[in-house]
């Protein structure tokens, strides 16, 4: 359970918001591939698929954003956040919480996370942690 939203001064770890563009929904819809599905996708194939319209490193991006918005308590806009910075679902697992907000920081150039924001990834990935064992 996440117990984290009400943190005071964090980042909005929980929200969605859209981050696929409008041409990239209409190429997905058209391929009838549904955004959640994007995740199990190989980044090359889903390229192919729209005709190489979206890049490879795009749908790289797009398949890491769906796979750390399907961690407990994190959605889809700090999930694009982390996914430009470079990181996988799996790096949000293991890797050092102030080390992964300093880098959305330093990727957009201005504290996009607080302490807050980094203390309350913290107690997310504790949780991860205790629904693996």
């Amino acid at each position: 359970m996440n117990n984290v939203k009400a943190f005071p001064g964090t980042f909005p770890l929980h929200e969605d918001r859209d981050f696929l563009s409008e041409s990239e929904w209409v190429i997905f819809k058209l391929l009838c591939k549904p955004v959640d599905g994007i995740g199990e996708e190989n980044a090359q194939e889903l390229s192919e698929a729209t005709g190489n319209q979206v890049t490879v490193e795009r749908c790289n991006e797009l398949i890491r954003i769906v796979r750390i918005s399907r961690l407990q308590g994190l959605g889809s806009w700090i999930s694009r956040l982390f996914a430009e910075a470079g990181f996988s679902d799996t790096d949000l697992r293991l890797l050092d919480a102030g080390q992964l907000t300093s880098a959305v920081n330093g990727k957009a150039g201005y504290n996009i996370c607080n302490e807050a924001t980094t203390r309350a990834l913290h107690a997310l990935q504790l949780q991860w942690k205790g629904a693996e064992s």
